[in-house]
C-alpha cells in the first residue's frame, strides 16, 4: 500500500512528536543519585541523608535518592562508575573522585569546612598526660606523649582520621606512623574511632572534630574515659562534589540548581544533620592543600 503525501507528512509528524515526548519523558523519569562517605554509622547517615534526599528532590524537581556505601573507596568508585551524579566527600575523597571524571566539581563546602580540624584523643586511664581536665595543645610537642602508644585512625581514605593526622606525624616525628606507634589500626569511621579509644581497645586515635563535639554534645562520649589531647591546623576538607555531564543529562543549568539549593539550605534541621552552621561555595583549587599533602605523604601520586 503506498502512503500519499499528506500520509507522509502525518506519519512523520506523529513520529517527531512521539520522539519530542519520550524525550522528554525519558528526561523527566531520570533520578539523581548522590552518596556521602561512611564517616559515621550507618544509621545515623541513612536518617541524615533521607531528609537532604526529600529537600533536594523538592528543590530540583527531579527524583533524589541516597545511596549508602560501605567505604570512602566505595563512594569514589560509585562517583566514577556514574552510579552517582552528587556526592558529600571529604578533602581526599573529593580530589580522587573529581581526578577520574572530567569536568566533576566541587560546588559547596560547610562554612566550617574552610577550616577544618581533627583531634587527637586518649584514654584518660592508659595514658598519664590525659587525665587533666583542660589539656587540649595546638603546639606540634603535643604529640610527643603519643609515641609509643597504640595508636587508631579512621578510615584509610579520610581526610580528617586518616591525611592530616599522619602528615602532622610525620612532620613532627619524621617517621611513619607504624614507626612511632606501638601498634596502629584503621577504625572505618569516625565514631568507632572515639569507642575504641573509650574502651581501651586503643590508647589514641584521630578524629574529625565535628563527629566528637556532636557526639560530645549528644551524651555518645564518656569524657571521663577519653579526652581531646591535640588538635590539628586547620585545613580545607569536606565538599558537595557534582559529576561532569549533569548538565547535558538533567538539563541546561543543572549544575547551578544544584549547588544554588545546597547554598540556600537554610532549615536547622538539615543543617545540624550535617552538623554545619552554612554551606558557602567551594571550588576544585580549594583543594590544592590536600592534594599537596596527599602527594607528600604517598597516598596519591
Amino acid at each position: 500500500m503506498k502512503l500519499t503525501d499528506k500520509c507522509r507528512a502525518f506519519v512523520f509528524v506523529v513520529l517527531v512528536v512521539s520522539g519530542c515526548f519520550l524525550s522528554v519523558t525519558s528526561q523527566a523519569a531520570e533520578t539523581l543519585v548522590f552518596t556521602a562517605i561512611p564517616d559515621q554509622d550507618e544509621s545515623r547517615l541513612r536518617a541524615r541523608f533521607s531528609t537532604v534526599a526529600s529537600y533536594l528532590q523538592q528543590k530540583l524537581g527531579v527524583d533524589v535518592r541516597y545511596l549508602p556505601v560501605k567505604s570512602y573507596g566505595a563512594a569514589v568508585t560509585a562517583f566514577k562508575n556514574d552510579q552517582v551524579q552528587l556526592a558529600w566527600f571529604g578533602g581526599l575523597s573529593g580530589v580522587r573522585a573529581r581526578s577520574r571524571v572530567p569536568g566533576s566539581a566541587a560546588i559547596a563546602q560547610g562554612y566550617e569546612d574552610q577550616f577544618f580540624t581533627s583531634y587527637f584523643i586518649a584514654n584518660r586511664q592508659q595514658v598519664p598526660f590525659a587525665t587533666s581536665s583542660d589539656i587540649i595543645s595546638t603546639s606540634i610537642s603535643g604529640l610527643d606523649g603519643l609515641k609509643g602508644l597504640t595508636f587508631s585512625f579512621g578510615s584509610k581514605g579520610s581526610t580528617s582520621g586518616r591525611l592530616m593526622p599522619e602528615f602532622y606525624i610525620r612532620k613532627h616525628f619524621s617517621l611513619a606512623p607504624k614507626d612511632v606507634f606501638r601498634r596502629v589500626g584503621y577504625s572505618g569511621d569516625h565514631s568507632r574511632t572515639i569507642a575504641l579509644v573509650e574502651s581501651g581497645a586503643f590508647q589514641a586515635g584521630a578524629v574529625n572534630y565535628k563527629v566528637w563535639e556532636k557526639a560530645v554534645a549528644q551524651g555518645l562520649v564518656d569524657t571521663e574515659k577519653v579526652a581531646v589531647v591535640w588538635k590539628t591546623p586547620p585545613y580545607p576538607d569536606y565538599q558537595w562534589t557534582i559529576r561532569g555531564g549533569v548538565d547535558q543529562r538533567f538539563g541546561h543549568g543543572f549544575t547551578t540548581k544544584v549547588t544554588n539549593a545546597l547554598l540556600e539550605m537554610s532549615e536547622p534541621a538539615l543543617l545540624n544533620a550535617f552538623p554545619r552552621k552554612s554551606f558557602v561555595p567551594a571550588h576544585n583549587e580549594d583543594y590544592v592543600p590536600i592534594v599537596n599533602v596527599a602527594k607528600s605523604v604517598g597516598l596519591i601520586d
